[in-house]
């Protein structure tokens, strides 16, 4: 009698690749946006900066490597599901987490390894053609009225704002200055148009539980911006990218004063959202420091703060995972 009813049980939970969310990307987004913050501490005389950013960009290209490769093999056994996923309002700007986390590892492997430009610019060429159609595809349903106004959450930013500014990154690592300035102009102007539909549905009440974690996101242009101005003009000045944190600080206050949204949610994957953001404004606080000459105290503070948040989600991820709970069930 319980066998029949332990086979049915399991009849409607799809095989674990089929499972795999695009949500996961963030990880090694979150993990390698980290290892940029500890490369940005190594230019002051922090002994320890060196060795932590190269474990950090290590672990975080293993992860990405392991994820492509999962999504590959996914694309290959279940291409029907996932294009229904690159159409669906959510799951499909979360699909920019990959070619997004693509670019940000150029950005960091290309100073280190001039020797690899031409493979780097041919994964950041795929990268923006795939960051390209989702963000035409996000920019399609919102220009003709496809998406539920419940269902325009943070996460829509990513395919073309810290898509167009990450790209920006990649592209003037490989000395390619102009095509990255036209990327950091369309990263801004995806920012400007957006920001008022989605902080329009933000003050309008509450996400749904399961969107609460991608909050995070929300925290991220100004930071990735700041840091892309960086990328691009080496000599600007502190007080210019101190503009740029003050104005990542409102966003920064918007998310916290929603804690009572997001902090009463089950943990998921969903929150390394946040991570990317954290990591970003880590960064850019860093090189405000380095170019200002002011006390590299401060700097070590904040990115130790940013690894400690980032620790915490790891540490609770592999819980998710050890339990069986890391991916969806259906």
């Amino acid at each position: 009698m319980n066998q029949p009813l332990s086979s049915a049980s399991t009849l409607h939970v799809r095989p674990w690749l089929a499972r795999l969310h695009p949500g996961l990307f963030a990880i090694p987004l979150g993990i390698l946006g980290l290892d940029g913050a500890w490369q940005h501490l190594a230019a002051l005389p922090i002994r320890a900066a060196q060795p932590t950013a190269k474990a950090l960009l290590a672990g975080g290209l293993a992860l990405l490597a392991l994820l492509s490769l999962l999504w590959l093999a996914k694309a290959l056994r279940h291409g029907s599901l996932l294009k229904r996923e690159f159409f669906h309002p959510v799951q499909g700007p979360l699909l920019a987490l990959w070619p997004v986390s693509i670019l940000l590892a150029v950005s960091q492997l290309a100073p280190l390894y001039p020797g690899a430009k031409a493979g780097l610019l041919t994964a950041t060429l795929l990268a923006l053609l795939l960051q390209g159609m989702i963000a035409c595809q996000v920019v399609r349903q919102l220009a003709t009225g496809q998406v539920p106004e419940e269902l325009v959450p943070p996460v829509r930013y990513l395919p073309i704002v810290p898509g167009g500014l990450v790209g920006a990154m990649a592209l003037a690592a490989l000395d390619l200055h102009g095509f990255a300035m036209l990327l950091l102009g369309m990263g801004l102007g995806g920012w400007a148009l957006l920001e008022m539909r989605i902080l329009h549905r933000l003050f309008d009440g509450p996400l749904p539980l399961a969107l609460r974690p991608t909050l995070g996101i929300e925290m991220a242009p100004a930071a990735v911006a700041t840091l892309a101005a960086s990328a691009l003009w080496p000599q600007l000045p502190a007080e210019i990218l101190v503009i740029g944190l003050g104005i990542a600080c409102g966003p920064v206050v918007a998310v916290l004063t929603r804690w009572h949204w997001w902090s009463r949610t089950p943990f998921t994957f969903s929150f390394w959202s946040f991570s990317f953001p954290v990591a970003a404004l880590a960064a850019a606080i860093v090189e405000a420091v380095r170019r200002g000459g002011w006390p590299s105290e401060v700097a070590l503070a904040v990115v130790l703060l940013a690894s400690l948040i980032i620790a915490y989600l790891a540490l609770r991820t592999l819980l998710l995972l050890l339990r069986g709970q890391l991916l969806p069930q259906n």
